[in-house]
């Protein structure tokens, strides 16, 4: 039995559920809640996945089972990999801003703060700079429009200067396993 546990809104599990959807691998979906992922995971995060007695705790280590489970290659080049990573890196950065502010402390509370934001700001202005034209929605795609679409529901970056990643994150939605697993409004 394939367990994965997670919630609705986080953009990491996200992703999960679009790759056992793209590959048609059942599993069962487990909603947890902060507390629960401190008990259930040492990262004390989520996604994390059961897979009888084998634990993954990681976003990364659960697709990589997800696709080779298929016989697919995780990442298989270079250019993927590159911006699989870049966008971890914003979704990183972009969520302990969101956590550091639920907890009081704002941008505002120290330059560390501020040269996370600008950390935001110079990643998603290289991305915009790209050529997303009939890119496929592989791994690498598919984490940025999750991405993406976290920072519009949570309202933590404005994306209006950024209209070819808009663009990107509209083709992304027009996909059935992307769009069915939009957060909650």
């Amino acid at each position: 039995m394939i367990r994965l546990f997670g919630s609705y809104t986080s953009p990491f599990v996200r992703h999960c559920r679009i790759a056992f959807a793209q590959v048609q691998l059942p599993f069962e979906f487990v909603e947890t809640d902060y507390a629960q992922s401190a008990e259930g995971s040492p990262t004390q995060r989520v996604p994390f996945l059961r897979i009888d007695d084998q634990q993954l705790s990681d976003s990364t280590s659960i697709l990589k089972f997800v696709r080779e489970a298929q016989g697919h290659t995780f990442l298989p080049d270079l250019s993927e990999c590159e911006l699989y990573c870049l966008a971890n890196t914003l979704l990183d950065t972009t969520i302990n801003l969101f956590l550091l502010e639920r907890d009081g402390l704002t941008l505002d509370a120290a330059p560390y703060l501020k040269r996370q934001f600008a950390r935001i700001l110079a990643t998603l202005g290289l991305l915009e700079q790209q050529n997303w034209d009939n890119v496929p929605l592989d791994d690498g795609v598919l984490r940025l429009c999750c991405y993406l679409d976290w920072a519009i529901f949570r309202n933590r970056v404005d994306l209006s200067p950024y209209p070819k990643l808009l663009a990107l994150l509209d083709h992304a939605k027009s996909d059935p396993d992307f769009a069915a697993t939009a957060p909650p409004q």
